[in-house]
Protein backbone atom coordinates (compact mmCIF):
# COMPACT_ATOMS: atom_id res chain seq x y z
CA UNK A 1 0.00 0.00 0.00
CA UNK A 2 1.35 3.38 -0.93
CA UNK A 3 1.71 5.40 2.28
CA UNK A 4 1.68 8.68 0.36
CA UNK A 5 -1.90 8.01 -0.64
CA UNK A 6 -2.93 8.33 3.02
CA UNK A 7 -1.50 11.84 3.32
CA UNK A 8 -3.62 14.87 2.49
CA UNK A 9 -3.12 15.99 -1.04
CA UNK A 10 -1.00 19.11 -1.41
CA UNK A 11 -2.82 22.00 -2.92
CA UNK A 12 -1.30 24.00 -5.67
CA UNK A 13 -0.55 27.51 -4.47
CA UNK A 14 -3.40 29.80 -5.31
CA UNK A 15 -2.60 32.75 -7.50
CA UNK A 16 -2.66 35.96 -5.52
CA UNK A 17 -5.75 38.10 -5.84
CA UNK A 18 -5.38 41.10 -8.12
CA UNK A 19 -4.93 43.49 -5.22
CA UNK A 20 -2.08 41.37 -3.85
CA UNK A 21 -0.06 41.65 -7.04
CA UNK A 22 3.24 43.44 -6.66
CA UNK A 23 2.65 47.14 -6.72
CA UNK A 24 4.25 49.14 -9.47
CA UNK A 25 6.89 51.65 -8.57
CA UNK A 26 5.36 54.75 -6.97
CA UNK A 27 4.70 57.71 -9.20
CA UNK A 28 7.09 60.60 -8.76
CA UNK A 29 5.99 63.09 -6.15
CA UNK A 30 4.12 66.04 -7.58
CA UNK A 31 5.60 69.49 -7.18
CA UNK A 32 3.70 71.78 -4.85
CA UNK A 33 2.08 74.51 -6.95
CA UNK A 34 2.19 76.96 -4.04
CA UNK A 35 5.98 77.02 -3.87
CA UNK A 36 6.42 77.18 -7.64
CA UNK A 37 4.00 80.11 -7.72
CA UNK A 38 5.85 81.80 -4.87
CA UNK A 39 9.22 81.41 -6.57
CA UNK A 40 7.96 82.77 -9.87
CA UNK A 41 6.27 85.78 -8.26
CA UNK A 42 9.38 86.47 -6.18
CA UNK A 43 11.64 86.42 -9.23
CA UNK A 44 9.24 88.80 -10.98
CA UNK A 45 9.59 91.20 -8.05
CA UNK A 46 13.38 90.88 -8.31
CA UNK A 47 13.30 91.85 -11.99
CA UNK A 48 10.93 94.73 -11.28
CA UNK A 49 13.21 96.02 -8.54
CA UNK A 50 16.20 96.00 -10.87
CA UNK A 51 14.16 97.80 -13.53
CA UNK A 52 13.05 100.48 -11.05
CA UNK A 53 16.53 101.22 -9.75
CA UNK A 54 17.45 103.83 -12.41
CA UNK A 55 14.04 105.48 -12.01
CA UNK A 56 14.40 106.33 -8.33
CA UNK A 57 16.16 109.65 -8.83
CA UNK A 58 13.17 111.43 -10.34
CA UNK A 59 10.26 109.62 -8.72
CA UNK A 60 9.56 109.39 -5.02
CA UNK A 61 6.76 106.91 -5.71
CA UNK A 62 9.11 104.61 -7.63
CA UNK A 63 11.60 104.87 -4.79
CA UNK A 64 8.91 103.91 -2.26
CA UNK A 65 7.89 100.87 -4.31
CA UNK A 66 11.54 99.94 -4.73
CA UNK A 67 12.20 100.20 -1.00
CA UNK A 68 9.11 98.14 -0.14
CA UNK A 69 9.93 95.37 -2.59
CA UNK A 70 13.56 95.23 -1.48
CA UNK A 71 12.41 94.75 2.09
CA UNK A 72 11.04 91.27 1.39
CA UNK A 73 11.71 89.87 -2.09
CA UNK A 74 15.11 88.38 -1.27
CA UNK A 75 14.13 87.31 2.26
CA UNK A 76 11.13 85.47 0.79
CA UNK A 77 13.31 83.71 -1.78
CA UNK A 78 15.91 82.82 0.83
CA UNK A 79 13.30 81.53 3.27
CA UNK A 80 11.88 79.19 0.61
CA UNK A 81 15.39 78.03 -0.24
CA UNK A 82 15.98 77.26 3.43
CA UNK A 83 12.70 75.34 3.64
CA UNK A 84 13.74 73.04 0.79
CA UNK A 85 17.21 72.63 2.29
CA UNK A 86 16.04 71.45 5.69
CA UNK A 87 16.98 67.81 5.02
CA UNK A 88 20.34 68.57 3.45
CA UNK A 89 23.24 66.60 4.85
CA UNK A 90 26.72 65.64 3.70
CA UNK A 91 25.59 62.51 1.88
CA UNK A 92 27.64 62.07 -1.32
CA UNK A 93 24.73 62.37 -3.75
CA UNK A 94 23.55 65.59 -2.11
CA UNK A 95 27.05 67.05 -2.15
CA UNK A 96 27.18 66.21 -5.83
CA UNK A 97 23.95 68.14 -6.43
CA UNK A 98 25.33 71.02 -4.41
CA UNK A 99 28.37 71.18 -6.67
CA UNK A 100 26.62 70.69 -10.01
CA UNK A 101 23.58 72.82 -9.18
CA UNK A 102 25.21 75.72 -7.36
CA UNK A 103 29.02 75.75 -7.41
CA UNK A 104 29.43 75.05 -11.12
CA UNK A 105 26.80 77.62 -12.23
CA UNK A 106 28.49 80.12 -9.92
CA UNK A 107 31.84 79.64 -11.66
CA UNK A 108 30.34 79.70 -15.15
CA UNK A 109 28.23 82.80 -14.61
CA UNK A 110 30.88 84.68 -12.69
CA UNK A 111 33.17 84.22 -15.70
CA UNK A 112 30.35 85.02 -18.16
CA UNK A 113 29.38 88.21 -16.28
CA UNK A 114 33.02 89.31 -16.19
CA UNK A 115 33.44 88.97 -19.94
CA UNK A 116 30.09 90.69 -20.47
CA UNK A 117 31.21 93.65 -18.37
CA UNK A 118 34.51 93.84 -20.23
CA UNK A 119 32.65 94.02 -23.53
CA UNK A 120 29.49 95.99 -22.72
CA UNK A 121 31.10 98.47 -20.31
CA UNK A 122 34.27 98.85 -22.39
CA UNK A 123 36.37 97.74 -19.44
CA UNK A 124 38.84 95.15 -20.84
CA UNK A 125 40.92 95.10 -17.66
CA UNK A 126 38.08 94.04 -15.34
CA UNK A 127 39.48 90.95 -13.56
CA UNK A 128 37.96 87.51 -13.17
CA UNK A 129 37.74 86.76 -9.45
CA UNK A 130 35.81 83.85 -8.02
CA UNK A 131 36.35 85.35 -4.55
CA UNK A 132 34.54 88.59 -5.41
CA UNK A 133 31.04 87.80 -6.77
CA UNK A 134 29.80 90.35 -9.27
CA UNK A 135 26.18 91.43 -9.35
CA UNK A 136 23.73 88.49 -9.09
CA UNK A 137 26.19 85.68 -8.49
CA UNK A 138 26.45 86.52 -4.78
CA UNK A 139 23.27 84.52 -4.19
CA UNK A 140 24.82 81.30 -5.48
CA UNK A 141 27.88 81.50 -3.27
CA UNK A 142 25.68 82.44 -0.32
CA UNK A 143 23.40 79.46 -0.92
CA UNK A 144 26.42 77.19 -1.19
CA UNK A 145 27.68 78.34 2.21
CA UNK A 146 24.24 78.24 3.84
CA UNK A 147 23.57 74.70 2.65
CA UNK A 148 26.90 73.45 3.96
CA UNK A 149 26.03 74.84 7.39
CA UNK A 150 22.58 73.21 7.48
CA UNK A 151 23.63 70.32 9.78
CA UNK A 152 24.82 72.88 12.33
CA UNK A 153 21.46 74.66 12.49
CA UNK A 154 19.72 71.36 13.11
CA UNK A 155 21.66 70.63 16.31
CA UNK A 156 21.91 74.02 18.03
CA UNK A 157 19.26 74.89 20.62
CA UNK A 158 18.20 78.34 19.37
CA UNK A 159 19.12 78.47 15.66
CA UNK A 160 17.22 81.63 14.67
CA UNK A 161 18.52 83.61 17.65
CA UNK A 162 22.07 82.46 16.91
CA UNK A 163 21.74 83.39 13.23
CA UNK A 164 20.43 86.83 14.16
CA UNK A 165 23.37 87.31 16.49
CA UNK A 166 25.77 86.42 13.68
CA UNK A 167 24.01 88.86 11.33
CA UNK A 168 24.09 91.65 13.93
CA UNK A 169 27.81 91.15 14.52
CA UNK A 170 28.46 91.22 10.78
CA UNK A 171 26.52 94.47 10.42
CA UNK A 172 28.93 96.23 12.79
CA UNK A 173 32.16 94.56 11.55
CA UNK A 174 33.68 96.53 8.67
CA UNK A 175 36.79 94.33 8.54
CA UNK A 176 34.95 91.32 7.13
CA UNK A 177 35.87 92.45 3.64
CA UNK A 178 34.36 91.63 0.25
CA UNK A 179 35.62 88.07 -0.24
CA UNK A 180 32.69 85.78 -1.17
CA UNK A 181 30.40 88.70 -0.34
CA UNK A 182 30.45 87.53 3.27
CA UNK A 183 28.49 90.52 4.53
CA UNK A 184 25.50 89.38 2.51
CA UNK A 185 26.08 85.73 3.38
CA UNK A 186 25.97 86.55 7.10
CA UNK A 187 23.36 89.31 7.12
CA UNK A 188 20.83 87.32 5.08
CA UNK A 189 21.56 84.12 7.02
CA UNK A 190 18.63 84.43 9.48
CA UNK A 191 16.06 84.09 6.69
CA UNK A 192 17.64 80.85 5.51
CA UNK A 193 17.65 79.51 9.07
CA UNK A 194 13.99 80.49 9.53
CA UNK A 195 13.21 78.48 6.39
CA UNK A 196 15.06 75.50 7.85
CA UNK A 197 12.79 75.62 10.92
CA UNK A 198 9.52 75.89 9.03
CA UNK A 199 7.12 73.01 8.46
CA UNK A 200 4.16 72.57 6.08
CA UNK A 201 1.72 73.54 8.83
CA UNK A 202 3.40 76.93 9.14
CA UNK A 203 2.69 77.69 5.50
CA UNK A 204 -0.90 76.54 5.97
CA UNK A 205 -1.25 79.05 8.79
CA UNK A 206 0.17 81.81 6.61
CA UNK A 207 -2.36 81.08 3.88
CA UNK A 208 -5.42 81.43 6.13
CA UNK A 209 -8.04 83.94 5.05
CA UNK A 210 -7.58 86.05 8.18
CA UNK A 211 -3.87 86.50 7.37
CA UNK A 212 -4.66 87.50 3.80
CA UNK A 213 -7.12 90.12 4.97
CA UNK A 214 -4.76 91.52 7.56
CA UNK A 215 -1.92 91.70 5.05
CA UNK A 216 -3.72 94.35 2.96
CA UNK A 217 -3.57 97.18 5.54
CA UNK A 218 -0.10 96.05 6.60
CA UNK A 219 1.28 96.39 3.07
CA UNK A 220 -0.55 99.69 2.61
CA UNK A 221 1.05 101.00 5.80
CA UNK A 222 4.45 99.77 4.61
CA UNK A 223 4.06 101.70 1.34
CA UNK A 224 3.09 104.87 3.20
CA UNK A 225 6.05 104.49 5.54
CA UNK A 226 8.39 103.84 2.61
CA UNK A 227 7.16 106.99 0.88
CA UNK A 228 7.93 108.94 4.04
CA UNK A 229 11.32 107.25 4.46
CA UNK A 230 12.59 107.76 0.91
CA UNK A 231 14.40 111.07 1.59
CA UNK A 232 15.36 110.01 5.11
CA UNK A 233 16.82 106.51 4.73
CA UNK A 234 19.75 105.08 2.82
CA UNK A 235 18.44 102.21 0.62
CA UNK A 236 21.86 100.55 0.86
CA UNK A 237 20.67 99.02 4.14
CA UNK A 238 18.38 96.70 2.21
CA UNK A 239 21.26 95.23 0.18
CA UNK A 240 23.02 94.03 3.36
CA UNK A 241 26.40 94.17 1.67
CA UNK A 242 28.01 96.75 3.96
CA UNK A 243 28.53 97.28 7.65
CA UNK A 244 27.05 100.23 9.52
CA UNK A 245 30.40 102.04 9.56
CA UNK A 246 30.72 101.69 5.78
CA UNK A 247 27.29 103.33 5.47
CA UNK A 248 28.38 106.25 7.62
CA UNK A 249 26.56 105.20 10.80
CA UNK A 250 27.82 104.29 14.30
CA UNK A 251 28.52 100.59 14.89
CA UNK A 252 25.49 100.10 17.16
CA UNK A 253 23.14 101.19 14.39
CA UNK A 254 24.12 98.05 12.51
CA UNK A 255 22.78 95.89 15.34
CA UNK A 256 19.55 97.90 15.61
CA UNK A 257 18.99 97.81 11.83
CA UNK A 258 19.60 94.06 11.72
CA UNK A 259 16.73 93.37 14.09
CA UNK A 260 14.48 96.11 12.69
CA UNK A 261 14.92 94.99 9.07
CA UNK A 262 14.52 91.34 10.04
CA UNK A 263 11.17 92.11 11.66
CA UNK A 264 9.93 94.22 8.74
CA UNK A 265 11.14 91.68 6.19
CA UNK A 266 9.45 88.77 7.95
CA UNK A 267 6.13 90.65 8.25
CA UNK A 268 6.10 91.57 4.54
CA UNK A 269 7.26 88.08 3.56
CA UNK A 270 4.25 86.63 5.40
CA UNK A 271 1.99 89.14 3.62
CA UNK A 272 3.48 88.13 0.27
CA UNK A 273 3.13 84.39 0.90
CA UNK A 274 -0.42 84.84 2.16
CA UNK A 275 -1.49 86.00 -1.30
CA UNK A 276 0.43 83.42 -3.36
CA UNK A 277 -2.12 81.18 -5.14
CA UNK A 278 -2.28 77.57 -3.90
CA UNK A 279 -3.67 76.08 -7.12
CA UNK A 280 -1.96 75.59 -10.45
CA UNK A 281 -1.81 78.76 -12.51
CA UNK A 282 -0.56 79.51 -15.99
CA UNK A 283 2.80 80.54 -14.49
CA UNK A 284 3.19 77.59 -12.10
CA UNK A 285 5.42 75.70 -14.52
CA UNK A 286 7.77 78.68 -14.56
CA UNK A 287 8.57 78.21 -10.89
CA UNK A 288 10.95 75.42 -11.85
CA UNK A 289 13.04 77.84 -13.90
CA UNK A 290 13.49 80.79 -11.59
CA UNK A 291 17.27 80.45 -11.37
CA UNK A 292 17.38 80.70 -15.14
CA UNK A 293 15.36 83.90 -15.08
CA UNK A 294 17.41 85.25 -12.19
CA UNK A 295 20.84 84.78 -13.69
CA UNK A 296 19.99 85.48 -17.32
CA UNK A 297 18.03 88.68 -16.77
CA UNK A 298 21.13 90.16 -15.11
CA UNK A 299 22.73 90.61 -18.52
CA UNK A 300 19.87 92.83 -19.67
CA UNK A 301 19.59 94.61 -16.32
CA UNK A 302 23.26 95.61 -16.42
CA UNK A 303 23.27 96.12 -20.18
CA UNK A 304 20.47 98.67 -19.88
CA UNK A 305 22.83 100.77 -17.74
CA UNK A 306 25.92 100.19 -19.86
CA UNK A 307 24.03 101.15 -23.05
CA UNK A 308 22.19 104.13 -21.50
CA UNK A 309 18.68 102.85 -22.21
CA UNK A 310 17.34 104.93 -19.33
CA UNK A 311 18.57 108.20 -20.82
CA UNK A 312 15.26 108.68 -22.66
CA UNK A 313 13.25 111.26 -20.65
CA UNK A 314 9.87 109.64 -21.33
CA UNK A 315 10.95 106.54 -19.38
CA UNK A 316 10.98 108.66 -16.23
CA UNK A 317 7.35 109.68 -16.63
CA UNK A 318 4.48 107.63 -15.18
CA UNK A 319 3.66 105.93 -18.50
CA UNK A 320 7.33 105.18 -19.12
CA UNK A 321 7.70 103.66 -15.66
CA UNK A 322 4.71 101.40 -16.33
CA UNK A 323 6.25 100.32 -19.65
CA UNK A 324 9.59 99.59 -17.97
CA UNK A 325 7.81 97.47 -15.35
CA UNK A 326 5.84 95.53 -17.98
CA UNK A 327 8.97 94.86 -20.03
CA UNK A 328 10.83 93.59 -16.96
CA UNK A 329 7.99 91.20 -16.12
CA UNK A 330 7.78 89.95 -19.72
CA UNK A 331 11.53 89.40 -20.01
CA UNK A 332 11.99 87.48 -16.77
CA UNK A 333 8.88 85.42 -17.53
CA UNK A 334 10.27 84.42 -20.92
CA UNK A 335 13.62 83.51 -19.35
CA UNK A 336 11.91 81.06 -16.94
CA UNK A 337 10.16 79.09 -19.70
CA UNK A 338 11.00 75.42 -20.48
CA UNK A 339 12.64 76.19 -23.87
CA UNK A 340 15.11 78.52 -22.17
CA UNK A 341 15.72 75.92 -19.47
CA UNK A 342 16.54 73.31 -22.10
CA UNK A 343 18.87 75.71 -23.88
CA UNK A 344 20.90 76.63 -20.81
CA UNK A 345 20.65 73.42 -18.79
CA UNK A 346 24.25 72.60 -19.67
CA UNK A 347 25.31 75.55 -17.51
CA UNK A 348 22.62 75.51 -14.81
CA UNK A 349 22.30 71.78 -14.20
CA UNK A 350 25.29 69.94 -15.68
CA UNK A 351 25.28 66.22 -14.91
CA UNK A 352 29.09 65.87 -14.84
CA UNK A 353 28.99 62.12 -14.22
CA UNK A 354 32.59 62.00 -15.41
CA UNK A 355 33.72 64.06 -12.42
CA UNK A 356 32.34 61.85 -9.64
CA UNK A 357 32.72 58.34 -8.38
CA UNK A 358 29.55 56.20 -8.44
CA UNK A 359 27.46 56.53 -5.27
CA UNK A 360 24.92 54.20 -3.77
CA UNK A 361 22.12 56.74 -3.94
CA UNK A 362 20.94 59.05 -6.64
CA UNK A 363 19.01 62.25 -6.47
CA UNK A 364 19.12 64.98 -3.94
CA UNK A 365 16.46 63.74 -1.58
CA UNK A 366 13.89 66.03 -0.05
CA UNK A 367 16.28 68.89 0.37
CA UNK A 368 14.42 70.66 -2.37
CA UNK A 369 11.09 70.49 -4.04
CA UNK A 370 10.97 67.54 -6.36
CA UNK A 371 11.34 67.94 -10.02
CA UNK A 372 14.12 68.34 -12.34
CA UNK A 373 15.34 71.77 -12.17
CA UNK A 374 15.15 75.14 -11.12
CA UNK A 375 18.34 74.50 -10.37
CA UNK A 376 18.28 76.66 -7.62
CA UNK A 377 15.54 75.53 -6.33
CA UNK A 378 16.48 78.79 -8.55
CA UNK A 379 14.26 74.33 -11.73
CA UNK A 380 14.61 71.07 -12.99
CA UNK A 381 17.39 69.15 -11.49
CA UNK A 382 17.33 72.00 -9.10
CA UNK A 383 13.74 72.06 -8.68
CA UNK A 384 14.73 72.84 -5.54
CA UNK A 385 17.64 74.60 -6.71
CA UNK A 386 15.40 77.28 -7.85
CA UNK A 387 16.65 79.70 -5.53
CA UNK A 388 17.25 82.99 -6.62
CA UNK A 389 17.98 86.72 -6.79
CA UNK A 390 19.34 90.01 -5.64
Amino acid sequence: MNVSSLLPARRAPASPPPEAAPASSPAPKQRDAFFDNAKYLAIVLVAMGHAWEPLRGGSRAASALYMTVYTFHMPAFILISGYFSRNFDLRPDRLKRLITGIAVPYVLFEVAYTFFKRWADDDPSYPISLLDPWYLTWFLIALFVWRLTTPLWRIVRWPVALALGVAALAACSPNIGDDLDLQRVLQFLPFFVVGLQMRPEHFRMIRRRAVRRLSVPVVAAALVFAYWAVPRMNPEWFYRRDSAQELGAPWWVGTVMTFALFGCSMVLTVCFLAWVPRRRMWFTVLGAGTLYGYLLHGFLAKGSRFWDWYDHPWLHRPLGEIVVTAVAVAVVTALCTPPVQRMFRFAMEPRMEWAFRPTGRSGGGPSEQGGSAPAVPVGAQAAGRSHGPE
